[in-house]
């Protein structure tokens, strides 16, 4: 069996999550942290849906990705066994560089969907001795069509 990598919708990725014993605090809130882990596990499985895949990327080419920059709104807090979608989208890509929209979300019918996270990141594309490198051609050719200028979701 393998584990889930969610699913594209358009130019969005979806990727549903449990809430844990582990993502909580004792009083079975989401620790406001690991709303930032959850948002990379929806940027890692976008890539991987999209056929990128980061560990082999790095082995070919010393590449890695890191956040450089971040604006995190909480607006509703998660639950203990809450089911969670993190909606994730490209905003935009520069020479080394990709901004993404995220939103984790408790789905139900329309009217009973809620907004909890909105996450918007700047994620650069560096060596791994941590210097800026430009977005490889392969790379940016997988990317470019499933930019959009639309908020995840």
């Amino acid at each position: 069996m393998t584990p889930t990598s969610g699913e594209l919708q358009g130019k969005t990725h979806k990727l549903p999550m449990r809430v844990y014993y582990e993502d909580t605090d004792a009083g079975g809130i989401v620790y406001h942290a690991n709303y930032l882990r959850f948002a990379e596990r929806g940027r890692t499985e976008m890539l991987r849906v999209l056929g990128i895949h980061q560990h082999e990327l790095h082995a070919e080419t010393g590449l890695v990705f890191a956040v450089y920059k971040g604006d995190v709104h909480y607006i509703k807090p998660a639950k203990l066994a809450d089911v969670l979608v993190v909606e994730t989208a490209l905003t935009e890509l520069s020479g080394a560089s990709m901004h993404v929209r995220q939103v984790i979300r408790r789905p139900g019918d329309d009217a009973q969907t809620e907004d909890l996270v909105k996450f918007n990141a700047q994620v650069v594309c560096m060596t791994s001795a941590g210097k800026a490198a430009r977005l490889p051609e392969s790379l940016r050719k997988v990317l470019e069509p499933y930019v959009t200028s639309q908020a995840a979701g």
